[in-house]
């Protein structure tokens, strides 16, 4: 399985209405959420999208 194929899309950017200071929040709620203390939080500029991926080990 490629990397890719672990990551999770968290927003995508060319769909979602939010304005970029909702997006910069939400991005700040996803690090902070217990459930992604293991995921890098990040724009992903090939899928236009917010993206959680695992971190490296």
């Amino acid at each position: 399985m490629t990397e890719e194929g672990l990551d999770e899309i968290l927003i995508d950017i060319k769909s979602t209405e939010l304005t970029l200071f909702e997006v910069l929040a939400r991005i700040d709620q996803y690090k902070q959420d217990p459930r992604y203390q293991n995921f890098e939080i990040f724009l992903d500029g090939d899928r236009y999208a917010i993206v959680a991926r695992p971190k490296a080990r």
